[in-house]
């Protein structure tokens, strides 16, 4: 009898640690996500689970500021880029039925795409193909609101010159996963977002997730905001057929982790081809993840952008933790706030959000830090100049703004980082120094 009453201690005992660990967690994280939200620098929710266990999962800010509808664990968020995890899974899954091979070259599928046998179903997914990507095309904000076939968008892109000889290098394109999507709709011979429910969301019950259609009807879809110097504002209008396959569903935290939960598993996929598509290719990317380290774990993510929407999930694999983050305001901070609600999980280290003010500053000074500026070989970042408002653009990434809090340092609210300019005495620009993460990273000014 005694026995029995020590063993129940324990696990009355267990019981009410767990409970304190995951109170613990929440309050640290409320207060942490509480200050970006105050500074309108986040407006979304999360989720944090660890061990099979949600420690949290909560709404923050606003899900429609118009109506008052706060956010919560059940809004739908577009997933941005974190779409391509699941356009992977399809293809590897018509890999394993033998109803493709992930080497076989693209022409098999569009016989008229001008590089002959070059790029592979393989390239495209791991962005070594060396198509441009054609949402950093200049005429893409004018034409992103009008709807396109697939067709139409890959005539945009298939006749101009490869950035590099494909497999040599890798660097982030949105037109490779335009063009799985399409590879996609001819082997199956249905629509991807019919391929997508049938073959991951309905096996994972993720009955909360889809892909986006502004003209449908769907419940709890959070609204999508940007925010311009101090004025928040609906996010510009982007046609759902455009982003695809590269960038087209949407989603809630508790099904992202359906997803997370059923990654360990072999329902979607064999276990080889599984440990495959996590296996990076070139420079930690791999088949819609990204494969690297983060308080000396070893993690799988992925982060998404679209207009009035910023995404992250992260796993660290050994450890079975698992954090979403869907954000409806841009810019803001994901991989940042990932990361510190990781560090808050682990006990490591981390920083309250401090809140940042711009400047004004004279077109003049502006105008003198439009230019490239090369932080390594073939990495430039690019700044440009609209009226009052400086962008910067990192090759392969979206153009971002920065905000003057001098004359000379700006910060962007898309990620925590600043940029520091050198100014001569005669006012010439010779370089920048980007600080992020902790490093001092200087570029020479090249143009």
């Amino acid at each position: 009898m005694k026995v029995q009453y020590i063993f129940i201690y324990f696990i009355c005992l267990t019981i009410n640690l767990t409970a304190l660990y995951s109170n613990d967690i929440a309050a640290r994280v409320d207060e942490y996500v509480d200050s970006y939200v105050t500074q309108d620098r986040f407006s979304g929710s999360i989720l944090i689970a660890k061990d099979g266990e949600v420690l949290l999962s909560k709404g923050y800010g606003y899900a429609n500021r118009e109506h008052g509808i706060p956010n919560s664990p059940e809004m739908k968020f577009r997933l941005g880029s974190v779409t391509k995890q699941f356009t992977t899974m399809v293809i590897m899954q018509l890999h394993e039925n033998g109803e493709l091979s992930i080497q076989d070259p693209i022409t098999e599928f569009l016989p008229d795409y001008p590089q002959d046998d070059e790029i592979t179903i393989h390239h495209l997914m791991s962005h070594t193909a060396g198509i441009p990507n054609f949402t950093s095309f200049p005429d893409y904000r004018e034409t992103m609101m009008n709807p396109a076939t697939l067709e139409e968008i890959i005539e945009r892109f298939k006749d101009k010159p490869l950035e590099f000889e494909p497999g040599s290098k890798q660097s982030y394109s949105n037109s490779g996963y335009i063009l799985l999507g399409y590879i996609i709709e001819k082997v199956t011979g249905k629509p991807y977002a019919d391929v997508v429910r049938e073959r991951i969301f309905d096996i994972a019950g993720m009955d909360n997730s889809g892909y986006d259609d502004s003209r449908q009807i769907i419940k709890n879809r959070a609204s999508g905001y940007e925010v311009n110097g101090s004025e928040v504002r609906n996010a510009s209008h982007i046609d759902m057929s455009i982003p695809h396959a590269a960038g087209a569903l949407y989603s809630t935290v508790e099904d992202l982790y359906k997803w997370d939960r059923v990654l360990y598993t072999d329902k979607l996929l064999g276990n080889e081809l599984l440990e495959k598509m996590f296996t990076p290719v070139r420079d930690n990317y791999a088949y819609g993840w990204i494969a690297g380290e983060m308080f000396d774990r070893r993690v799988l993510s992925h982060g998404g952008g679209i207009n009035g929407f910023q995404t992250n999930i992260v796993r660290f694999i050994e450890d079975d933790i698992c954090i979403i983050v869907l954000s409806n305001i841009i810019p803001a901070p994901v991989s940042e706030i990932t990361r510190d609600l990781a560090a808050i999980v682990l006990g490591e280290p981390y920083e309250l959000p401090k809140e940042r003010l711009a400047t004004e500053l004279p077109g003049e000074i502006l105008e003198r830090y439009v230019g490239q500026y090369e932080l390594a070989p073939d990495f430039i970042l690019t700044v440009t100049r609209e009226g009052d408002q400086l962008f910067t653009q990192a090759t392969g990434q979206q153009r971002v703004e920065i905000y003057p809090a001098t004359e000379t340092e700006f910060f962007l609210t898309v990620v925590e980082a600043e940029i520091h300019f050198d100014v001569d005495e005669d006012g010439s620009v010779d370089g920048l120094i980007l600080h992020q993460g902790g490093r001092k990273m200087p570029a020479n000014k090249i143009k």
